[in-house]
């Protein structure tokens, strides 16, 4: 890309990692249309989050070049990126929002500068950049997108931000990062890197159970939700009560079959 010094990962690079996902980012029953418009949403975050993590170089001139590809789109131009050129149309067709897309880029700015957390309200902040948009985003695209459900929805994206954080604490650590906010590393007796242990234990319950606690605050969205909509945001919340459980019994990851089963308790109950 002309815009930026290395190279820029490409369409299959950053789509790759799908199946790792703690939920279906599309799921085969959504159908084509809403499917397309969702995995361009998703294409376009794990495009933002490779540049801000993974590539080679100025990563903020990265950042910088994709907050230009993202003003193309909304002034008509043909974006550069073929990413990009996929999710044009559907900003296009559903009149998404620009904030959101900038917000998402905004977090891996911070990613550069920040590498730890003081508390715990420092790191939703955060969240509020890195997670909630995506939320928005699928609201938009099921045309649902109120401003009681985008609050549920900030809600149920920043537990899911958390669950991932939580997951991945000894990769961020080796990565130079720390999620887990400093007064709780303090409060537990914990040093930074030290994974093992009652009190690490200890404050990883603590963790999880926070997580959890702002999950169930927005499930109720997936009860003012019919249709597609409903299913996709089952999935999401479902997906993440499964990944909660899995880590508080001591698995990284949890299985297709228990967040499939998760989740279709959540679409049934509506929270």
């Amino acid at each position: 890309m002309s815009a930026v010094a290395g190279p820029v990962p490409g369409e299959a690079a950053v789509l790759e990692r799908s199946g790792t996902e703690n939920f279906s980012v599309a799921s085969l029953v959504l159908g084509r249309a809403t499917r397309d418009h969702l995995l361009a949403v998703y294409g376009f975050a794990r495009l933002v989050d490779q540049l801000g993590d993974e590539v080679e170089g100025d990563r903020l001139a990265h950042l910088d070049w994709l907050e230009a590809e993202v003003d193309r789109i909304y002034d008509g131009v043909v974006p550069e990126h073929p990413l990009m050129q996929r999710l044009a149309p559907t900003v296009r067709r559903l009149g998404l929002p620009r904030e959101p897309f900038v917000r998402l880029i905004d977090a891996n700015r911070r990613d550069q500068r920040q590498h730890v957390y003081a508390t715990f309200e420092e790191l939703v902040d955060y969240c509020d950049l890195s997670a909630n948009p995506v939320g928005e985003l699928v609201l938009h695209i099921f045309g649902a997108a109120t401003p009681s459900r985008i609050a549920q929805s900030d809600a149920v994206c920043t537990a899911l931000q958390l669950l991932e954080h939580w997951q991945d604490v000894h990769e961020d650590h080796a990565n130079g990062r720390i999620y887990l906010p400093a007064e709780d590393l303090e409060r537990f007796e914990v040093a930074p890197g030290d994974f093992e242990g009652d009190a690490y234990a200890r404050l990883m319950s603590f963790e999880i159970a926070r997580a959890r606690k702002l999950l169930d605050e927005g499930a109720p969205l997936v009860g003012t939700l019919r249709g597609r909509a409903r299913l996709a945001v089952a999935g999401y919340v479902g997906g993440g009560r499964a990944g909660l459980d899995a880590l508080e019994a001591g698995s990284p990851r949890a299985t297709k079959n228990e967040r499939a089963r998760a989740s279709l308790k959540t679409f049934v109950s509506g929270r």
